[in-house]
């Protein structure tokens, strides 16, 4: 039974999505006039936060790149590191996602953790990390992990933000975003409730 009593297996695809609720979950407290100068510093609190709060493999990120003729695709990955050399994730170079990210050096990030109504986004180039530390994030997987990797397809992409997104909904849709853009050898930064 659907939160109206009527039966979900039977109403037609559109009335049942129309039912849906939407941010569901709680915000933590938070001020957005006090924040850092580092996007990366907001991040760690939020994921830590994230994890703190038990949401479910909060490290995990959907992965947006183009193909060759300009259609977005995007798969979930895990996040490897964030650091002043950006945000590393990792695959097969062989894989749909190598050979895009090899193409187009440039995708977008976006996490999402539903039980806090929080989302981050991130978007800049893409970089690849020298084969020898590609390989030190191959070897730091299980066995099971690796096998069938032929050498030298693993890869290790950093993406280096232009512009990173903090996103907090609010049941009033009345939802605050803070928006970090590269400013010269720093960052600037917005908010504004929408």
């Amino acid at each position: 039974m659907t939160h109206d009593g009527s039966d979900s297996d039977t109403l037609p695809l559109n009335d049942w999505l129309r039912g849906r609720h939407a941010l569901t979950g709680t915000a933590p407290q938070w001020n957005p006039e006090v924040l850092p100068d580092d996007p990366t510093v907001l991040f760690g609190e939020w994921l830590r936060a994230a994890d703190a709060a038990g949401v479910p493999e909060p490290h995990t990120v959907t992965l947006a790149t183009v193909d060759a003729a300009g259609i977005p695709d995007a798969r979930t990955l895990i996040l490897k590191r964030v650091d002043e050399r950006g945000w590393a994730i990792a695959s097969t170079r062989s894989s749909r996602k190598g050979a895009q990210l090899s193409a187009a050096p440039a995708a977008a990030l976006n996490f999402w953790w539903q039980p806090q109504v929080r989302a981050v986004r991130v978007r800049g180039r893409v970089e690849e990390a020298s084969a020898e530390e590609s390989a030190a994030d191959l070897a730091a997987r299980s066995p099971a992990a690796r096998a069938g990797v032929a050498d030298g397809d693993w890869v290790l992409w950093r993406i280096v933000p232009e512009r990173i997104e903090f996103w907090q909904g609010s049941r009033d849709r009345r939802h605050t975003r803070v928006v970090y853009v590269v400013d010269g050898a720093g960052w600037s930064r917005s908010v504004t409730v929408d």
